[in-house]
């Protein structure tokens, strides 16, 4: 049977019409949560991410601002700009995460994930969560939650690296398999337990002369061998992307709430 698709489009939709609630009790108190994004220099890459950012903003009813900044801006001048870290990378916010500070802002992607399992129903305590990947953005933050005490944790987990020797032998080990490896379909079918739910992360171009623009996206995991392999898995596009703006507005709203608190 083909593995059951998780759609991180309408898990999204579904927790923004949530937080809706509580903007617009915020906005009948005289709050109006807001995001501003640094941009700084022109990398295409960020300036499209910052423009998907100021859009769901719209469509969620929050104020945003974009500052932007030349690409010759000193490290101390865009600190001195900096206030709330709502992407969470800040280490404070690192440190907060990997306690348990309820109060901390969970890293948009990792959060976003973890949102994805348990939305789905994924029975996540108690089972092997193998992630591929350590990067501050992801995988080490992901780590932290599924290990924490509570909803969306208690998970035995391990992390795979670029030094991981014979990976195959420890995702294959996996009930729950992300992966954000940053290598187009680098997770094939043969590296998969039977049943397990694999999470991919990845968003990767490559080539394709047979479409107009050139290119397909696809993510780390081999789709076509997964899903024959997997019992739930999630699809690139449609999958994890849509989550990860989606608890950005969710860290914002968050911001404000506490904010607004005694």
């Amino acid at each position: 049977m083909p593995a059951k698709l998780i759609d991180g489009t309408a898990i999204g939709d579904k927790l923004r019409a949530e937080l809706q609630v509580e903007i617009r009790a915020l906005r009948a108190r005289g709050v109006t949560p807001g995001l501003a994004a640094v941009l700084v220099g022109d990398n295409a890459a960020s300036a499209t991410y910052v423009r998907m950012k100021g859009k769901a903003c719209d469509e969620a009813g929050l104020y945003h601002e974009t500052i932007r900044l030349a690409k010759e801006t000193t490290e101390a001048e865009l600190l001195a700009l900096v206030e709330k870290d709502v992407d969470g990378f800040h280490p404070e916010n690192v440190g907060r995460v990997s306690i348990g500070d309820p109060a901390a802002f969970r890293p948009a992607t990792p959060f976003g994930v973890q949102q994805l399992l348990l939305r789905s129903d994924v029975d996540i305590s108690g089972k092997h969560a193998v992630i591929v990947g350590r990067s501050t953005i992801v995988g080490r933050p992901m780590a932290a939650l599924l290990l924490q005490d509570g909803p969306g944790g208690n998970a035995t987990v391990t992390i795979c690296h670029s030094r991981t020797r014979d990976i195959k032998s420890v995702t294959r080990l996996a009930d729950i398999l992300i992966v954000a490896i940053g290598k187009p379909e680098f997770v094939t079918g043969d590296m998969i337990k039977p049943g397990a739910v694999v999470i991919d992360v990845g968003v990767n171009r490559v080539e394709d002369p047979s479409l107009k623009k050139g290119y397909r996206l696809v993510g780390d995991v081999n789709f076509e061998e997964a899903k024959k392999v997997a019992g739930a898995l999630t699809p690139v596009p449609g999958g994890v992307g849509p989550m990860t703006i989606t608890m950005l507005l969710y860290n914002t709203v968050q911001a404000a709430r506490q904010w607004t608190q005694p």
